[in-house]
């Protein structure tokens, strides 16, 4: 019943709709665009900031971690 009256229904004028699929589109390329942006900036300062950590980790009067002698990776520290 259903499938015959949307069998019946004329097809939508698309040249009407085309500009507005557009912009929904270029919106949409557009947050993703903006989502990967942030996303770079914030990996970048991880591995900046993780960089920092591992330097001081590696200097030689650096403190051990809370574990005693292990550090963060949990492995023993060779000194």
């Amino acid at each position: 019943m259903g499938a015959l009256t949307v069998a019946e229904l004329p097809a939508l004028p698309l040249h009407t709709a085309g500009p507005y699929v557009a912009a929904a589109y270029i919106v949409l390329f557009a947050l993703v665009l903006i989502y990967v942006a942030i996303m770079s900036i914030r990996l970048a300062r991880i591995e900046r900031e993780l960089g920092e950590l591992l330097e001081i980790s590696e200097q030689p009067g650096a403190p051990a971690g809370p574990a005693g002698e292990q550090g963060a990776t949990g492995r023993e520290s060779r000194s």
